[in-house]
């Protein structure tokens, strides 16, 4: 009986892909909904360990696998190992997209502390000007979208769906969009003012 119903979900797994590939978007619907929760709790939840950011890379598995679906060929297998590597695949590729997000946002954060630095001191405030005047000339090398990008999350300090929305795109998207706008401001950054910022 268990093999039986394994050849039942097997055949239907295989009709459903059938009819996707025809255009069906039922089919899609019906195998989304077969595995979109499995793959959620059991693939990645657990390694991302965010709902928000199982969300999103669920949306990447189902729209790599749509995408892809030409190439799946059944091993007699479900197709759920198949949707899990893919799953897997967008967990990894996010860590890696976060950690090097984070880097860039923990660097401009740290060119930045020192106009967030309080106090009076006449010194300090020349130095905080000069550091002013060497990001905004930074900047002016930006193209206009870089450069919104990063007012927007680093200088105006906007939750990231704020800044998505006046950027009237998806949150994902200015995501990338601020990584590729930080690494270019870092090398506009760099080419005006040398590898290290350095008070005269």
């Amino acid at each position: 009986m268990a093999n039986s119903s394994s050849d039942d979900r097997l055949e239907w797994e295989l009709r459903c892909l059938g009819e996707i590939q025809r255009g069906n978007r039922d089919a899609f619907g019906e195998l989304y909904a077969a595995y979109a929760q499995p793959l959620y709790t059991e693939v990645l939840l657990p390694r991302l360990g965010n709902p928000a950011a199982a969300e999103e890379a669920l949306a990447d598995t189902f729209r790599a696998a749509l995408e892809s679906l030409g190439t799946y060929r059944s091993q007699g297998t479900s197709v759920f190992g198949w949707l899990a590597r893919i799953a897997m695949n967008k967990a990894t590729d996010l860590h890696r997209h976060r950690l090097r997000t984070g880097r860039a946002l923990a660097s401009f954060d740290a060119l930045l502390s020192p106009l967030r630095e309080p106090g009076h001191d006449p010194a300090r405030g020349i130095e905080r000007a000069r550091l002013r005047e060497a990001i905004e000339a930074a900047l002016t090398d930006l193209s206009p979208r870089y450069r919104r990008a990063v007012e927007l999350r680093m200088l105006e300090d906007l939750p990231r769906l704020e800044c998505a929305q006046r950027m009237e795109i998806s949150v994902g998207a200015f995501d990338v969009l601020l990584l590729r706008a930080l690494r270019a401001f870092r090398a506009a950054f760099v080419a005006r003012h040398g590898e290290n910022w350095e008070e005269p």
